[in-house]
């Protein structure tokens, strides 16, 4: 899986998408610093928050990386 953290403007938050090995978009979420993260089970990504959390808050904007936690 992939992960990339894209940059909101105005009304439209910040947010994360996640995507599979082919790109294609398996889920996105709204993501705002100090604020926890949410929608991680539909994901398969439960219990891995704080893991997570801390990946998203190192990542710059606009790039794609690798997930793997």
């Amino acid at each position: 899986m992939y992960i990339i953290k894209v940059k909101g403007k105005k009304k439209i938050p910040n947010y994360i998408q996640i995507r599979d090995d082919n790109f294609t978009l398996i889920g996105y979420f709204s993501y705002r610093e100090g604020r926890p993260l949410r929608s991680l089970d539909k994901l398969g990504l439960e219990g891995k928050e704080e893991q997570l959390l801390e990946l998203i808050e190192s990542m710059p904007f606009g790039k794609l990386q690798k997930l793997e936690i």
